[in-house]
């Protein structure tokens, strides 16, 4: 028997498919190098939970956004019209800076610090991995 590959989206859309059809809250997966959780919302189907962005390092002037989950990155919302992509361009806690989507399942990204937004660290449309850094956003001083 062979290991479940939990970075792979369509593994994610299918155990997703198949919470939601069971009825089950959520399902949580802890590994070394990662985690996956799923949560069942009681209306409106199933989501991924998001990650606040994470400091780089103690002390420093910035802060990046990762990946919350493992699925296709993209910077814009499919049925809406595209944000600008222009950097450097400043973003509050709120505001949301792309998406990460597996199957019919969108993901927003919050920047989750204000500051910023002076670097991309993954291509558009690039496969993402859980944890793999997106953004990198300038924190004031």
């Amino acid at each position: 028997m062979s290991a479940i590959d939990f970075s792979d989206p369509e593994t994610i859309a299918l155990l997703t498919a198949a919470l939601t059809a069971a009825g089950v809250d959520g399902l949580e997966i802890s590994r070394p190098g990662g985690q996956l959780r799923i949560v069942v919302a009681e209306k409106g189907g199933a989501r991924i939970s998001s990650t606040d962005a994470t400091p780089r390092a103690l002390g420093s002037a910035s802060t990046v956004v990762k990946a919350p989950m493992a699925g296709h990155f993209c910077l814009d919302h499919p049925a809406f019209c595209a944000m600008s992509h222009d950097l450097p361009r400043s973003v509050s806690d709120a505001d949301i800076v792309g998406f990460v989507g597996v199957g019919h399942i969108l993901l927003p990204l919050r920047a989750g610090r204000s500051g910023v937004l002076i670097r991309l660290l993954a291509e558009p449309g690039a496969l993402v991995g859980f944890g793999d850094p997106l953004f990198e956003i300038e924190l004031p001083s």
